[in-house]
């Protein structure tokens, strides 16, 4: 048997090296535009004022945050997976009550979670869906991983990560650990990790025993084709090179032959696939806050704190004049306005309260984070009503921020869905629970789906519609208000079927495609009778 010849080795993986660099030069100044971000999230970049001492910074900017990610969770996602093909509609219904087992399993809101706090303060939210052999005792299962940036190198100048001709994702690993993997490659394994860009440490401490592990994912054509390529070294050891294997030669790594890493961009920028965030749009109104902030308090302390002028004629003991606890003050002369006068503070300008609130309401509108957004009344209007209706008018920024997310969401999915067709090669078992908590167990294994021989070549196709698992009390509110006018009106009994159908149809609201199944089921039934 003909032994496959190497194609990847000691060179490629130096001039893949090379290459990271390369990329990681072209990337300097937005890592440094991250790393003095997650500083302003901190309270961490404070202005002086005329030589004061820095003061911490006021939280307006951090509240903006915390509001937006607060809207981004009331909205978690759920995947539905639709047939494109009738024949397919049992397998997407699989895909379907597989796809969030798969996530929670995964504990995949966290990892929202942290993607979403990353999103807002940088731009740029990145998520990896991998395969993990390790998983599941050794049987292996999709992982799915919230990524840095400063960990991340693609190619200088591209709008979209797939024009990348390589990509890079670097890490930090024990080395030790390393060894004990691979200990063939002992004497190749470097320690290190500097080439990575890395925040403020709290305590200042470095870790000189880590070594810096680099997966490099390249596309290749090859007949006809563009395989998707993955090797991983650390220094000079190889530690794996999926071209080398004879099994990858006409797939490539990844059947779905795309990068398994997904941008979540909340402002885009020309020429680049990362995008800016919410920090980079309100500091610059957050510094004139906390100047004038610090202006305003150090003229507080100077008017509260007396300094006077004294005369050396006036022979006061300036200890005891300075001591508030002693009743006598000993002078050697005489004490008038000439020889002691108090050091005149003046108050605060109009002009300067007037700038503070004029700055802070142009971050809140910067930002879209207006009082009514978070549940504060204003102008006169105390109508539970009006205030959820202005709610909901305000909130069109974290709609249209929540959407973009819902489309990276949707890449994910689809990644997922394509290593579950890969590499669910052995019966796998899913508890699924329904929306009425019946419980059902089903089992699905690749490669015969829907009694399919060649499933590899007639892999069929998907779309995914992305809804809100969670809704905000809102939208709840709303909902029920609307079943509850409905019921009221008469419309869901079986005499008046046929105009329910004619306004349900008429009408927008999530659940409205099961409301008019459950309709057909119910009519269905008492026709029977």
């Amino acid at each position: 048997m003909k032994t496959k010849q190497k194609t990847i080795g000691l060179e490629q993986i130096k001039n893949a090296y090379k290459t990271m660099l390369l990329y990681k030069e072209g990337k300097r100044s937005l890592e440094e535009r991250i790393i003095e971000n997650e500083e302003w999230y901190k309270l961490r970049c404070c202005p002086s004022v005329g030589g004061a001492v820095k003061s911490q910074n006021s939280a307006w900017l951090f509240n903006s945050i915390i509001n937006k990610h607060a809207d981004a969770m009331d909205c978690f996602p759920e995947p539905n997976v639709l047939a494109r093909e009738k024949d397919d509609e049992e397998q997407a219904k699989q895909f379907s009550d597989i796809l969030p087992v798969i996530l929670e399993q995964r504990n995949f809101e966290q990892t929202y979670s942290d993607a979403w706090w990353y999103k807002l303060k940088t731009g740029t939210g990145v998520y990896g869906v991998f395969w993990n052999n390790e998983l599941e005792n050794g049987l292996g299962d999709v992982d799915i991983k919230q990524l840095d940036i400063l960990n991340l190198f693609w190619e200088p100048s591209i709008k979209h990560l797939e024009q990348s001709a390589n990509l890079f994702y670097a890490t930090a690993v024990d080395k030790n650990e390393l060894i004990a993997r691979y200990p063939e490659k002992a004497e190749q394994i470097k320690k290190g990790f500097g080439e990575l860009s890395a925040y403020r440490l709290e305590d200042g401490i470095t870790d000189d025993s880590k070594a810096l592990v680099v997966d490099w994912y390249y596309k290749k054509r090859s007949g006809g084709k563009t395989l998707l390529h993955y090797c991983k070294f650390s220094g000079e050891a190889l530690l794996f090179a999926s071209e080398n294997e004879p099994q990858y030669e006409e797939t490539g790594f990844y059947d779905h032959g795309k990068y398994p890493v997904v941008f979540d961009t909340l402002f885009v920028t020309e020429n680049s696939p990362a995008g800016f965030g919410y920090v980079d749009v309100m500091k610059g109104c957050q510094t004139s806050i906390d100047k004038l902030n610090t202006a305003i308090e150090r003229n507080a302390l100077m008017g509260e704190t007396p300094r006077f002028f004294i005369s050396d004629s006036a022979g006061i003991n300036e200890e005891e004049y300075a001591d508030w606890s002693r009743p006598f003050i000993h002078t050697s002369g005489r004490i008038d306005d000439q020889t002691l006068k108090q050091v005149s503070v003046g108050n605060v300008s109009s002009n300067a309260l007037q700038l503070l609130e004029f700055k802070v309401n142009e971050l809140k509108e910067t930002s879209g984070n207006r009082d009514f957004s978070q549940g504060s009344t204003n102008y006169g209007v105390t109508a539970a009503s009006a205030i959820l209706a202005l709610q909901e008018a305000g909130n069109k920024l974290s709609r249209d921020m929540i959407k973009s997310s819902f489309r990276a969401y949707s890449n994910i999915c689809y990644l997922i869905l394509e290593l579950v067709r890969q590499f669910y090669t052995e019966p796998r078992s899913f508890r699924i629970t329904g929306k009425e908590g019946a419980v059902n167990y089903i089992t699905y294994q690749s490669g015969d789906a829907l009694g399919r021989k060649n499933f590899a070549s007639v892999r069929p196709v998907f779309d995914i519609r992305i809804v809100p698992q969670k809704q905000n009390p809102y939208q709840k509110a709303q909902q029920n208000e609307l079943a509850k006018e409905l019921f009221s009106l008469g419309m869901l009994s079986p005499e008046r079927r046929k105009e329910a159908r004619m306004a349900i149809k008429l009408m927008d609201f999530y659940g409205k495609e099961e409301l008019l199944n459950k309709l057909s089921e119910n009519f269905e039934k008492d026709d029977a009778v």
